[in-house]
């Protein structure tokens, strides 16, 4: 290569000509091969191998009573109690969605006395278990034998009725004592969004005249929702599984039911694998329209959907230079 006089420290400029040197005088680009991680490759193929025999063995197994699991995989006593596992999962997920939405709004407030309510309904719900309660609600009787409505210490009720008129179907106590439960949880997890989201956008939104509800409303929550659904949906998913205890006071959901049958049957391990297969579809479902609402409230957030931001941005400049 000719080096010219405006090229004096021979950086490569055609002489005269102030262009790069042609492509041919210029270095080879560098051709990067990746290492391949054999040791990877092997201990893939290993835990393949392993859980293939696994699922292969168990699939062979005589034991299981696979015409057993099939008999009752759809019939109408299991369908019946899904129907019921299903109806108990959603309304109390429910009542401690709006119940934990109310918590989560007291306890981050200024007002002492309802922080303090909201705080000792979130540690008495916490500290004691599930399966402690749901049997408490079922014996509500023990404790009140009546309900009354009217204004405290003041001797006025409007209203009374048998406390065991209330908790006589399974379904009311089964739903007081998830629900409630949940909405201690719930508490938290909505707490944790509302906290995620900066300071500024509520000062923002009350300086231009919204109210604190609307704000909380339309500003907070929205955004708060990117933290809340991933771990409300790890909680809708537990409680879809928690249903299965209020088979201690007799309760008819699914698992319920197979357990009334098979004590009977003693075919206990066909009609818990049923148990087992049928929680597994409704966890694989309840996964699924999980993540289609992580990317619904996710929208904006995130190196990807930053990523696919400017992508769009720059087709559109693209477009409007053509024009």
């Amino acid at each position: 290569m000719t080096v010219g006089p405006t090229d004096p420290g021979g950086l490569g400029v055609a002489a005269g000509a102030g262009l790069p040197a042609p492509a041919a005088s210029r270095p080879e680009a560098i051709k990067a091969i990746p290492v391949r991680h054999w040791g990877r490759w092997i201990g893939a193929f290993v835990v393949i191998y392993l859980v293939a025999a696994l699922v292969y063995s168990f699939i062979k197994n005589q034991n299981v009573e696979w015409p057993v699991v099939w008999d009752y995989m759809f019939s109408p006593v299991t369908l019946k109690g899904l129907a019921l596992t299903i109806e108990l999962t959603f309304v109390s997920m429910l009542i401690g969605g709006l119940g934990g939405v109310l918590l989560a709004v007291m306890r981050l407030s200024d007002n002492y006395v309802l922080s303090g309510i909201s705080w000792v309904y979130i540690w008495f719900f916490r500290g004691t278990p599930v399966y402690v309660q749901i049997i408490l609600w079922a014996n509500l009787g023990v404790f009140y034998p009546r309900l009354y409505l009217g204004i405290p210490f003041a001797g006025v009720v409007f209203g009374s009725m048998d406390s065991g008129t209330l908790v006589a179907h399974i379904v009311v106590p089964a739903l007081l004592a998830l629900g409630l439960n949940e909405a201690a949880y719930a508490a938290e997890l909505v707490r944790a969004g509302i906290i995620s989201v900066e300071a500024g956008q509520t000062e923002a939104a009350l300086s231009l005249g919204m109210s604190p509800t609307l704000t909380m409303r339309r500003i907070v929550l929205p955004q708060a929702m990117r933290v809340i659904v991933p771990t409300f949906g790890n909680e809708t998913i537990s409680m879809l599984k928690t249903t299965s205890l209020i088979a201690a006071i007799g309760g008819l959901e699914m698992f319920g039911r197979l357990q009334q049958i098979y004590a009977q049957t003693f075919q206990i391990i066909p009609l818990l694998v049923v148990a087992c297969l049928w929680y597994l579809f409704l966890t694989s479902v309840l996964t699924v329209a999980q993540g289609y609402l992580e990317a619904y409230f996710g929208r904006g957030f995130g190196e990807k959907e930053a990523e696919a931001a400017e992508r769009r941005a720059a087709k559109r400049a693209a477009r409007v230079q053509h024009v």
